[in-house]
């Protein structure tokens, strides 16, 4: 989320609930249990393998910095 959105178009946006694992028109249920977000509900239902993509990718990201500079020159 943009610090530009005004609250009419937060509320026009989708968010995926992880406890309940419904979709959202607008944040509806508690900060710590949604994740968006989202433009569409499309994207929001795939919340969970957005979120299992990027989390492999920074994984692989810390993994080649902790090995930066550890090879043989």
């Amino acid at each position: 989320m943009s610090t530009s959105e005004t609250p009419d178009e937060i509320e026009s946006k989708y968010w995926y609930n992880m406890r309940t694992g419904e979709v959202e028109h607008g944040p509806e249920s508690p900060a710590i249990d949604r994740v968006g977000p989202f433009d569409t509900a499309e994207e929001a239902r795939n919340a969970p393998q957005l979120l299992q993509t990027r989390s492999k990718a920074w994984a692989e990201d810390e993994e080649r910095e902790r090995g930066w500079g550890a090879g043989t020159p």
